[in-house]
């Protein structure tokens, strides 16, 4: 599956000026390991490394910072499945989709 579409790396990209401000971001695109518990919620893509990848992980723990494009397009999990994106997931304040993994509600 592609994960970045054109649509997601640019809105990504035109939000990477804002650095970690959640509250001015919307969350673009949504990854999860099929085959686990964690996600992957992308604010922003640094135009000049398109590898490095920002936003909220919710994992162990639920945490603010970056990640790679290429960790999550190699990962294989114990089925040999990879990192899949959500094709219905729709754009959110970032502020907002945090305060609702705080409650513990689905998104």
């Amino acid at each position: 599956m592609e994960l970045m579409t054109r649509e997601i790396t640019h809105k990504a990209q035109e939000q990477y000026s804002l650095g970690s401000d959640m509250d001015n971001q919307f969350i673009v695109a949504k990854f999860f390991d099929p085959c686990g518990t964690w996600t992957w919620y992308l604010m922003n893509q640094d135009p000049d490394d398109s590898n490095y990848l920002w936003g909220i992980v919710n994992g162990n723990e639920i945490e603010v910072g970056s990640f790679s494009l290429s960790d999550l397009q190699n990962y294989k999990g114990s089925l040999g499945i990879g990192i899949e994106r959500d094709l219905y997931f729709m754009p959110i304040n970032a502020t907002e989709l945090w305060n609702k993994l705080l409650r513990g509600e689905y998104i």
